[in-house]
């Protein structure tokens, strides 16, 4: 590695560690899939078993725990909270750059490979995963390693790198599940058929793939096996399924749901990566090679998620690295005269640039105008209402934020506009990561106040006191995290049925929401309600002398 090599790989791990490490605890963590890690992670360390993952002191077998111990790990070191429970996916994204740069740099050159990290770390979702606390940006960088290392390896047919692929792939199995082995044997599927049938591996190479995947993917079944806990494998592979084949609760949409996610949420690459499609004369026959592999994985990972019915934003996020690569590649010709700006780039660029500058310009507007809001009728959802009726202090100006991004898009274009190209491409990223870590930092604790924040303050009321905090009619696991549940010593405290109209042995606390107050209560008639806030209830049983 040259002195230039290396010291642009100090300067991106430094810039990674400034724009993901600081202010990572600002906001609480959000339900569901923030603080459902965040408390199997604490679970762990209050239980002291780090074989069987658990939530709420029970099973737990919707996801593997490689990102859970992760997370334990941070937590053991600095302690139960929010920061600790973002901080691996944050380390995440200092590699993930230096990964990005050191593929890029060896695929083409030094600039292509800072232009790909700065295509990826400028876009908005992709910046912004690696502030939060959920499995996937290590479960796609995982996934990322192993395709590339199988690229390399259909390129020259070294079985070490064979072997690697196989790795990276496992370790993905063992942070998320098999959709990684699903993934990618369906590129490899789409690859064969491109190719026409020739042969990409032999039988030899197809067993030691397998044999690798499956000793490291297979490790926590093994756990699991060893542990008596064989149930948890039936039921984490049934729930696979069920993903797939039924729609999750609150989360469906259209077909084309992922595709609106990535055009505008990995805004601005990818109004960039829509010319990619067109084939260039100057790409050697490796760079060919390596982005007909991302154009795979990009539509395979697009059209799955398309069909599977359970609609999630992060589903498709594993799209982020072939996305942000097809646009790097776009940039990079634009920047070397090797293609020609387009006007629909320029009505993209303006067009989704003025959609989110208007959102984020127009919530102030929205909290100082509410009551005009509620009495025009527009919400008929009653907990909606009573959410936006949460007293957040807006102070006017953080709609400069929206006006930051127009304004910043509009002076970037207007420098392409007079061929100044490579600083106005590059202000377009440095402004989009501008604004997603303002509003991270000032927009999200404000929104997070009108959502859950009335729930998380009282948890967090209930914390050290000797009772029981439970939710009712909707699914959370913020009452388990911030109210630091110990691991219940009387286990009838797990049924429901019990803390409502059992016998009792200390206050059993209870969240509903406004809609499903009034059935509970008269259900259970030895609750007292205590307070209302923000469309929350909050109820409490003492137990009788």
């Amino acid at each position: 590695m040259n002195s230039t090599v290396l010291r642009n790989n100090i300067f991106i791990a430094a810039a990674a560690f400034l724009l993901f490490v600081p202010f990572l605890g600002a906001v609480h963590l959000f339900d569901w899939d923030e603080i459902n890690f965040a408390e199997c992670a604490r679970e762990i360390l209050v239980t002291h078993d780090y074989f069987s993952v658990k939530i709420n002191f029970q099973p737990f077998w919707e996801k593997p725990p490689v990102f859970i111990w992760m997370q334990a790990l941070s937590m053991s070191v600095f302690g139960i909270n929010e920061f600790a429970a973002r901080l691996p996916n944050a380390i995440c994204g200092i590699i993930t750059l230096l990964v990005l740069f050191n593929i890029g740099r060896k695929l083409v050159d030094e600039r292509f490979g800072l232009i790909w990290v700065l295509a990826y770390a400028g876009s908005l979702l992709p910046h912004f995963y690696f502030k939060s606390g959920i499995i996937d940006p290590w479960f796609n960088l995982f996934i990322f390693c192993g395709f590339y290392y199988f690229i390399l390896f259909t390129n020259n047919k070294n079985t070490r790198l064979l072997i690697l692929s196989a790795l990276f792939i496992g370790l993905s199995v063992l942070t998320k599940g098999p959709v990684a082995a699903l993934v990618f044997g369906l590129c490899l599927g789409v690859y064969w058929i491109i190719k026409r049938f020739q042969p990409v591996l032999n039988i030899k190479e197809i067993l030691i793939y397998i044999l690798a995947v499956a000793t490291v993917g297979g490790l926590w079944f093994l756990m699991l096996v060893l542990t008596g806990n064989t149930s948890i494998i039936k039921e984490f592979f049934l729930y696979q399924v069920r993903l797939f084949n039924t729609q999750d609760a609150g989360h469906g949409g259209p077909f084309y749901y992922h595709w609106l996610v990535l055009l505008i949420g990995c805004f601005p690459v990818s109004v960039f990566a829509l010319r990619s499609f067109r084939k260039s004369s100057f790409d050697t026959p490796y760079q060919k090679h390596f982005k007909l592999w991302m154009m795979i994985l990009f539509f395979v990972v697009l059209i799955l998620f398309s069909i599977v019915k359970t609609k999630i934003v992060h589903y498709s996020s594993l799209c982020y690295f072939p996305l942000s690569f097809m646009g790097a590649y776009v940039i990079y010709k634009l920047i070397n005269l090797e293609m020609q700006w387009k006007k629909i780039t320029t009505i993209l660029l303006i067009s989704i640039s003025g959609i989110l500058g208007i959102i984020l310009l127009a919530l102030p507007f929205v909290d100082k105008y509410k009551q005009s809001i509620i009495s025009s009728n527009l919400i008929e959802d009653s907990f909606a209402i009573e959410n936006l009726k949460a007293n957040v202090h807006w102070s006017g100006f953080e709609g400069i934020i929206g006006v930051l991004l127009i304004a910043g898009v509009g002076v970037m274009l207007v420098l392409i506009k007079l061929k100044k190209s490579v600083q106005g491409i590059a202000g377009l990223f440095v402004i989009s990561l501008v604004v997603v870590n303002l509003t991270a930092l000032i927009i999200a604790p404000k929104i997070e106040q009108y959502s859950q924040g009335a729930a998380i303050e009282f948890y967090q009321s209930l914390r050290g006191k000797d009772c029981y905090v439970e939710t009712y009619g909707y699914k959370s696991y913020a009452n388990l995290f911030y109210s630091d549940k110990p691991n219940p010593i009387n286990r009838n405290s797990l049924d429901m049925d019990w803390l409502l109209r059992g016998k009792i042995d200390k206050p059993a606390y209870f969240v509903c929401k406004n809609i499903d107050s009034e059935e509970m209560e008269k259900r259970y008639e030895e609750l007292k309600e205590l307070y209302r806030k923000n469309g929350f209830v909050f109820l409490v049983r003492i137990p009788k002398k």
